[in-house]
């Protein structure tokens, strides 16, 4: 598959087309069989990074120098979009992904020692790299971490506590947001550091979730964790700032999963619709049922046109950084994200409404994805604090 993506320029449909089906095979025989298997035990095997590596997904959108394949976001958001499409798994991708917002700090920001650490093993499958910045205490609220990196010689020390980090129990490389200015307590005093999994002083525990039951989420404590000083990304006092731009590309990402969710979820009903028979005619023949769809397949569709348009832009290079017109993309992307999201719960909603008693029952992809919405809506920027934003990004 690596041969379709080497020059970004050259991307056409037929790569699109031979990326989707790539995808679709690659769930059908790798995941479906055993997804709900791996949703009972709360995780999917580790070895299945290593067969997605195989498969080009992992590297996809990286530098060639560290065993990346560029790519545009158009090619990024067709693989997205069929994996989940046919999976129906928002664990699954979560985790199996968690890189994409771990690794980009580091791409843009680390020192080429550094990024020649990290970055190969991840894209090769043979490490796992998670994001850490959110707290107990903030959430949202980054600018008020509590977690700390004081310098001591050649080496930071660690102390607090993350929470909600994806990949968190078996990361082998955590990307975390960190206090380098003790006496700083707002955004200025952060900085982004990379920490080994395996670090002295550093203890994990799974969560319990509503949904994302095969995503490894944890809980992550560091107690005097030594960190080589080396390991720091950027500059001190530059945290916030990398964390603010690394935000555009998740929510991106996440709309291209929930437009894929969204079709998974309008896939299986119509499936269903067609086969169920209710007083004597198959559920489709009823009107009211063919509403339903009609209505999921208009947002589904609108999602797909707002989602091509913010995309095409950041291949352009419009990616929030050119003062007016960057922040009005930075706008859209926050209500692409809330647009895509509300799609994607509305056609669980009715996805799970058509199946009616099966609905209800696990081992559907509409009662899964119903479950895992709300991560969605809320994850990478709730939906008020993307309102915020964009109302701040379009001067409102």
């Amino acid at each position: 598959m690596n041969t379709l993506v080497m020059n970004e320029l050259d991307i056409g449909p037929e790569d699109i087309s031979a990326v989707e089906d790539a995808a679709r095979r690659f769930i059908q025989s790798e995941v479906k069989p055993h997804l709900d298997a791996w949703e009972e035990a709360g995780e999917f095997p580790r070895n299945l990074y290593q067969r997605a590596a195989d498969m080009g997904w992992l590297a996809m959108g990286y530098p060639e120098q560290f065993g990346g394949t560029p790519a545009p976001w158009a090619l990024r958001n067709a693989m997205t979009i069929a994996l989940a499409r046919t999976g129906g798994s928002g664990g699954l991708m979560a985790s199996l992904f968690s890189h994409n917002i771990g690794l980009p700090p580091v791409v843009r920001h680390g020192s080429l020692a550094l990024q020649q650490k990290v970055i190969p093993d991840v894209l090769a499958g043979r490490k796992i790299a998670a994001l850490a910045i959110t707290e107990p205490s903030g959430g949202t609220d980054v600018s008020a971490l509590k977690t700390t990196a004081r310098l001591e010689g050649d080496e930071y020390v660690v102390d607090g506590e993350k929470v909600f980090i994806t990949s968190g129990v078996r990361a082998d490389w955590l990307t975390v947001a960190v206090r380098t200015d003790l006496k700083n307590k707002g955004p200025m005093g952060i900085s982004m550091l990379m920490v080994p999994g395996d670090a002295v002083g550093l203890s994990r525990h799974p969560l319990k979730k509503m949904g994302w039951l095969c995503s490894d989420t944890a809980q992550i404590r560091f107690d005097g964790v030594r960190v080589p000083a080396s390991n720091l990304v950027g500059e001190e006092g530059s945290g916030f700032k990398i964390i603010l731009t690394n935000f555009n590309g998740e929510r991106l990402s996440m709309a291209a999963m929930a437009l894929g969710f969204s079709e998974c979820c309008y896939d299986e009903a119509l499936s269903w619709a067609q086969q169920r028979k209710t007083f004597g005619a198959a559920l489709v023949d009823h009107q009211v049922i063919r509403h339903k769809l009609m209505d999921m397949k208009m947002r589904i569709e609108s999602t797909r046109a707002w989602l091509n348009a913010v995309s095409a832009r950041a291949d352009a290079g419009d990616r929030g950084d050119k003062a007016a017109k960057g922040a009005e993309w930075v706008a859209q992307v926050c209500l692409l994200k809330n647009h895509a999201t509300q799609t994607m719960q509305y056609c669980a909603d009715q996805g799970v409404q058509i199946l009616g008693g099966m609905g209800f029952m696990r081992g559907t992809a509409c009662e899964r994805i119903y479950r895992e919405v709300k991560v969605m809506m809320i994850g990478g920027g709730a939906e008020e604090i993307m309102k915020e934003l964009a109302s701040r990004q379009l001067n409102v």
